[in-house]
């Protein structure tokens, strides 16, 4: 076993946009799994996200069938993810402060009494909308906190050395994970009803729990120890706001939230009402995603400094996808597009998360997170009740189309915004 390390310094790349590690050496990722704790990590990240986003899916889809409205599941995705917006600054001091294993511990039991509570509502009968519109709140606070604490957790479990290979690797199986969660929730609810996802994801979160009570307090890598004090809430601002590249691409992964991240909406709208193939669809729907973002994944994973002109590149791309989907005569077609979707969303989310992540030193990480997640998916939430709307009022292929548009001038304006910036900084540099 190595050594934990002890004030393991970040510097920062400036205008290039990537953080390498002072005077350490980056080791290949698949050492990582070497480590007792960084596979524990690995595995609840993985099958936490899937399951946390198996049990949305399955709130979304028991609205839809309580409601009939896309406009009421866009409100229940606002109401998972606005509490961010709110609780994300605290939430980052305490990923930094406290105790990180302390803190998912609680989010997951949290979470699994949550699951547990709806699961045997839904399979008495006795569901109403304003219990599951109260869930998503809760989830969505407890989401919040546990959010950047897992994050920032991965510096302790992998160390310096490893560390850029660990963010980029946690952060695409943590997407595949979000990714998978709704694909395999279709299907439980296809096969079994919406009250079996519930309940399957209250054993997930118990799973989870048993995982980070595994994780060897004594092989932890603690690095450089976070201030604490007054105006420590405002520490990630100063950071971000102090380097306009990182503010530029938590902005972007903010528009792509609101304008593209909308498939509880959008997927169930066209399982329900273009294709009429119910959750059936709905599942494969978000299966063939999954098949798109595995490949996604595996390719971000191998670029540890992807770049900032490859990550608007990517959100361009995704938006562009989005909107040919929409246009698709046939469901087969649609299909077969909601890979290159799943693609492309997984290549955004992973490179992007990557970038932010490698930018912020171990001290401020947390906080960095915790206006990061708030920005992409408070965006998301947002983007739901746009979706909602757009889809109500207009057809679900008309909303799709519409989000898919302003997803590429998003990606047009932030890469117009960044190359400005960079040929400004060349020009006072010389």
């Amino acid at each position: 076993m190595l050594p934990p390390r002890h004030n393991s310094n970040l510097s920062s790349a400036g205008a290039a946009g990537v953080t390498h590690l002072d005077g350490a050496k980056t080791e290949p990722w698949y050492r990582l799994f070497a480590l007792h704790n960084y596979r524990l990590y690995v595995g609840l990240s993985f099958v936490g996200s899937t399951g946390v986003w198996m049990q949305r899916l399955a709130q979304d889809w028991l609205i839809l069938q309580l409601t009939g409205s896309p406009a009421a599941v866009g409100l229940a995705v606002a109401l998972q993810f606005l509490p961010m917006l709110f609780v994300g600054p605290l939430s980052g001091v305490l990923a930094d402060i406290y105790p990180k294993r302390r803190t998912l511990l609680i989010c997951q039991a949290v979470a699994a009494v949550l699951a547990a509570g709806l699961a045997i509502s839904d399979a008495m009968g006795t569901i109403q909308v304003w219990l599951v519109y109260a869930s998503c709140v809760v989830l969505g606070l407890a989401s919040s906190v546990d959010g950047p604490a897992r994050q920032a957790l991965v510096n302790e479990v992998a160390g310096d050395s490893r560390l850029p290979a660990a963010i980029g690797l946690n952060n695409a199986v943590g997407q595949l994970g979000a990714m998978l969660g709704p694909a395999i929730g279709g299907v439980v609810i296809a096969q079994f009803g919406s009250a079996s996802a519930f309940a399957a994801n209250a054993l997930v979160c118990g799973s989870v729990m048993v995982m980070i009570l595994l994780i060897r307090p004594h092989e932890l890598y603690f690095g450089e120890a976070p201030q604490r004090g007054r105006g420590q809430m405002l520490a990630g601002f100063r950071f971000v706001l102090a380097r306009p590249p990182l503010l530029l691409t938590m902005l972007l992964a903010g528009l792509l939230g609101a304008f593209g991240m909308n498939g509880p909406v959008v997927l169930a709208a066209f399982a329900d009402r273009v294709w009429h193939s119910g959750p059936a669809g709905f599942g494969l729907f978000n299966a063939v995603s999954a098949v798109g973002a595995l490949a996604g994944a595996l390719v971000a994973a191998k670029f540890k400094r992807f770049g900032r002109r490859g990550i608007v590149v990517a959100a361009g791309l995704f938006g562009l996808s989005q909107l040919v989907a929409a246009l698709m005569p046939t469901q087969e077609l649609f299909v077969a597009l909601l890979v290159l979707v799943g693609f492309m969303t997984l290549l955004f989310l992973t490179s992007a998360a990557t970038a932010v992540q490698l930018e912020a030193g171990a001290a401020v990480r947390g906080r960095v997170l915790a206006l990061y997640f708030p920005m992409l998916l408070g965006g998301h939430a947002l983007g739901g009740l746009l979706a909602g709307w757009l889809t109500e009022e207009f057809g679900v292929r008309t909303g799709l189309v519409a989000t898919g548009a302003l997803g590429m001038a998003s990606a047009g304006t932030i890469g117009l915004l960044l190359a400005r910036g960079s040929r400004r900084r060349k020009s006072t540099a010389g």
